[in-house]
């Protein structure tokens, strides 16, 4: 009876002391998860380069994203993947090229359609920030595939408001049944939903929803406003803002980007009053330059606009903030791209993409706190239309081929404007770089879809009723 007694004391010895084990690492791992860095990626929507006070802006009031500049780094050489708005979102969703896996155009909106969208094959910042106990939220417009596969529950968020399309009218929802891109519901996770008010405002009140709910744990939250976005409509308020603007196409412009920089200021107030500004790694930047000739943004001086290969069409302002970690009222001079803000945050967060996924970012951190001297990286490619046009950069230099023209080389440190070809001047120089270009180019593939103008005859209702919506004034 002794023997036995000693023996199941003993027993209970080991399960108390394993109970205590289990409790003390599950209570080590949740110290370590509550340590983990928050991130938030702001992305506005068709923001032209010029069009902020940190970049110059004199007509714009943006005090919001002015202070989160002086409050963390300006990359003044900031760069997106893409010179439109779809493939940007896909490079900055995977930190890969998106020419690697053929997302070079615009989906057409067809929840039918099982290609137009970001390949289900391609891992998302979101999948592995959700596998590493990241709660992940999407907010705003997704563009990158309307089918239920495409969804932004099924690619790494785990709560998901916006719209599904590429644009929205910023007051109205179709009636039921409505099928036209510009007035469907937005959706909250898969459910259909109307909205009240002004669009980026409602936007603005969920992104801070999402923090305010999971304050307490490690978040990531994709904050993508379609403004200031086609149509061109703001509230009455907003537009007296900006009376001093003469020119009415570019006052409702102005009205809409005021409107976007308030949902900032309410973004970053919320992380300071829940004391989440030290842990929080925040990002803003355009998907891409803004279309001078529709909304009268201002890429100045750049050249070109939305849709260009050319400095207006990719170059963007480009914040980084996190507050105790990275030097404030600061700028960095070499360029970085959009693909670098994944890479970044996966590394930050102390995980990894799938090494088959040839990532194409780096992570910026050690450039950023100075660890680092070298650029980061030793060229930047774009390509648009299957390589109809093409652009490298390559230190200083810039190779452009537009259509059927001759290479172009420009001197960007000293010509920001490319506004002087030297390709005469420098044939070694292009030739180095055209063979910069056919290299990266080997590892890419043509497009896996076209953009919705090619996919869909002129005469679809719905098309031009859509287009007419996200044309109008």
């Amino acid at each position: 009876m002794g023997h036995q007694y000693l023996a199941l004391k003993v027993l209970l010895l080991f399960w108390a002391g394993g109970l205590s084990l289990f409790a003390q690492t599950a209570e080590s791992s949740e110290n370590a998860r509550s340590k983990l860095p928050n991130f938030v990626i702001i992305l506005a929507d068709d923001l032209g380069y010029a069009d902020v006070g940190f970049q110059g802006c004199q007509d714009i009031p943006t005090p919001n994203l002015d202070t989160l500049a002086r409050e963390g780094i300006r990359c003044t050489q900031g760069y997106v993947s893409h010179p439109f708005c779809s493939p940007t979102r896909a490079g900055l969703m995977t930190a890969r090229y998106q020419q690697r896996f053929g997302h070079e155009n615009n989906p057409k909106y067809d929840p039918n359609d099982p290609v137009a969208g970001l390949p289900v094959s391609q891992v998302t910042v979101a999948d592995v920030l959700s596998r590493a106990g990241y709660v992940t939220g999407a907010v705003g417009k997704w563009h990158l595939g309307a089918a239920p596969h495409f969804h932004p529950l099924r690619r790494g968020f785990q709560e998901y408001f916006g719209l599904i399309g590429g644009g929205h009218d910023y007051f109205r929802v179709g009636p039921p049944g409505e099928s036209r891109e510009y007035f469907i519901p937005l959706q909250r996770n898969t459910e259909p939903e109307a909205f009240q008010g002004y669009l980026t405002d409602v936007l603005t009140a969920e992104g801070v929803a999402f923090i305010r709910r999971h304050h307490q744990v490690p978040f990531f939250l994709y904050l993508a406003y379609n403004a200031p976005h086609t149509p061109l409509q703001a509230p009455e308020s907003w537009l007296q803002r900006v009376s001093h603007i003469e020119d009415p196409t570019r006052r409702s412009y102005a009205a809409m980007v005021a409107a976007l920089d308030e949902g900032v200021g309410r973004v970053c107030a919320a992380l300071k009053e829940l004391g989440l500004e030290e842990r929080t790694l925040v990002f803003f930047l355009s998907d891409n330059g803004g279309p001078v000739e529709v909304t009268h943004a201002s890429n100045a001086p750049l050249r070109g606009a939305k849709g260009s290969v050319y400095e207006g069409g990719i170059r963007v302002p480009f914040i980084i903030r996190w507050t105790g970690t990275l030097p404030p009222r600061t700028t960095y001079e070499q360029p970085v791209i959009s693909l670098d803000i994944p890479a970044t945050i996966v590394a930050v967060a102390d995980t990894a993409f799938p090494t088959e996924s040839a990532v194409d970012g780096v992570n910026l951190l050690p450039y950023l706190q100075g660890q680092r001297h070298d650029p980061p990286h030793k060229s930047l490619f774009w390509r648009t239309g299957g390589g109809i046009n093409w652009a490298v950069r390559s230190g200083d230099w810039k190779l452009v081929k537009v259509g059927q023209q001759a290479e172009e080389l420009y001197n960007i440190g000293e010509d920001i404007s490319e506004t002087k070809n030297v390709s005469h001047q420098h044939p070694e120089i292009v030739l180095e770089i055209r063979r910069q270009y056919e290299t990266w180019n080997q590892k890419n593939i043509a497009p896996i879809f076209e953009g919705p103008r090619r996919a869909r005859p002129a005469g679809n209702k719905l098309q031009k009723d859509a287009n007419r919506a996200s044309a109008q004034p």
